[in-house]
């Protein structure tokens, strides 16, 4: 068992596809993923007309809308794969709709302003989780006072840098103890900058937990060309090593590893310095 929540973030690479989104809840429980998160907007509803207007590459992103009929088979494949489902609500709406299929909301760090949207995942009665990129810290606090304030009885902050990919030296990660100390919530890492040795040092040396990382399936998705999506194989070797510290670093034992057994053989002898011991010497060559 997984002992921590990896959050597989699907974003807009689905390419508004209901079987590449089947293919992404059973490629991400294959892989290791606890949870699973979609998002839901609509570009009229995210972008002021005045953008839209004026910039058709924000009104091309329309192609990347996850239509509301998905959510339901979405659900039931979290449901038959045993992967908890969140969603990212971009409009007030959207929670209405979301509230019964989801496990969890998660807001993002470019809604983190905006109060109505924040007290309405509050009040879904669902567990939030809240990233916290460009954000303050006053900010982070009025977020956390909303949420409370509306009846949010579970919130987890994830540490982010909405740089798209993000540079390890900006990723500042002594910002997870401080919010830590701070707000005495659940501190995690939403990672924009596809680096292994980063997230490891966030869990090993800052003690996280939740770790959200955009997923793509094949290097084809909308949003892969970005720079921050990880591959299949990627994530499954991030897991896995994350998984398995506690065998890597093992006990402290006095004595040597059973492992090394037939080696131990094979050491000089004290007497000559000459390799194997002198109790193997005479071994039939088959035999050592």
């Amino acid at each position: 068992m997984n002992k921590f929540n990896f959050i597989a973030e699907v974003s807009s690479n689905h390419n508004k596809n209901l079987n590449r989104c089947l293919r992404f809840i059973d490629i991400s429980k294959q892989i290791g993923f606890n949870s699973i998160k979609f998002q839901l907007f609509r570009i009229k509803e995210l972008f002021h007309e005045s953008v839209l207007k004026k910039s058709k590459f924000h009104r091309d992103r329309s192609k990347w809308e996850l239509p509301i009929k998905y959510i339901k088979p979405i659900f039931l494949r979290c449901k038959k794969n045993k992967i908890k489902l969140g969603f990212t609500p971009f409009y007030l709406d959207a929670v209405d709709i979301l509230k019964k299929y989801v496990d969890f909301f998660k807001i993002s760090s470019y809604e983190i302003l905006w109060d109505d949207l924040l007290i309405k995942c509050a009040r879904s009665g669902k567990p939030v989780i809240l990233s916290t990129g460009m954000a303050s810290f006053d900010e982070v606090k009025n977020a956390i006072s909303i949420l409370k304030k509306n009846n949010c009885k579970r919130i987890t902050l994830l540490h982010c840098v909405s740089n798209y990919p993000a540079s390890y030296k900006n990723c500042n990660l002594n910002s997870i103890l401080f919010m830590r100390k701070k707000t005495k919530l659940n501190i995690g890492w939403s990672d924009h900058t596809k680096d292994p040795l980063l997230v490891n040092r966030a869990i090993n040396n800052f003690k996280i937990k939740d770790i959200e990382i955009h997923l793509d399936l094949d290097g084809k998705g909308y949003e892969y060309k970005s720079g921050h999506c990880w591959l299949p194989k990627e994530a499954k070797k991030l897991i896995d090593f994350s998984n398995s510290v506690n065998f890597i670093d093992g006990k402290y034992n006095k004595k040597h590893s059973i492992a090394e057994n037939h080696e131990r053989k094979w050491r000089a002898d004290k007497s000559d310095g000459l390799r194997p011991l002198k109790s193997i010497r005479n071994y039939k060559r088959n035999k050592i």
